[in-house]
């Protein structure tokens, strides 16, 4: 009877604790689970330009650093700018975590015009019609030093969204949709 009795109150405890976390807001909640501030390291390899960025501090993001990396991230063949889901940059710090990397991340392409996609899709195969750059919400890019197949494995172990290998073009795609891969 002690033993169903300690049992018991072990999980009424944790079942406590559980109730208490999920009624914090979610700002503390973010807090308690990410506290170091994340910085990027970035390479644009179309325009040349290079960035570092501390975007977010450990407790909140930087709106000033997401306005630079939203316009790091821009259609550069249109020039338009366009919000990119902060949760892709959240993927790419944990990325280059999983990778024990800190070499700046080569990037292919970031947002992209409906134009810019649809004339991609012309000249070409493996362009999604309703893809996820289009909506500020994917990136293509590779790390200097670092396998191909190891960045695609270590994506793919964070189960956060989606995950496209291109071995011979040079890139890995992640994005902040539904998980799947190909």
């Amino acid at each position: 009877m002690d033993k169903f009795n300690s049992h018991r109150r072990k999980l009424l405890a944790l079942g406590g604790a559980a109730l208490g976390l999920s009624l914090l807001p979610g700002q503390a909640f973010a807090s308690l689970s990410t506290s170091r501030p994340r910085v990027l390291t970035l390479n644009n390899l179309h325009t040349g330009e290079s960035l570092k960025t501390e975007f977010f501090n450990g407790k909140s993001y930087d709106k000033d650093e997401l306005t630079r990396l939203n316009h790091f991230f821009r259609d550069y063949r249109a020039n338009q700018i366009k919000s990119i889901d902060p949760h892709l940059f959240d993927q790419l710090y944990r990325l280059q975590a999983l990778l024990d990397t800190r070499k700046p991340v080569q990037l292919i392409s970031g947002y992209r015009t409906l134009a810019t996609n649809n004339s991609l899709r012309e000249r070409g195969s493996g362009v999604a019609k309703h893809s996820y750059h289009t909506q500020g919400q994917a990136m293509d890019f590779h790390i200097e030093g670092i396998a191909l197949s190891n960045i695609r494995k270590a994506a793919l172990s964070m189960r956060a969204g989606g995950v496209g290998y291109y071995p011979r073009s040079n890139f890995v795609h992640i994005d902040t949709g539904p998980t799947r891969h190909w």
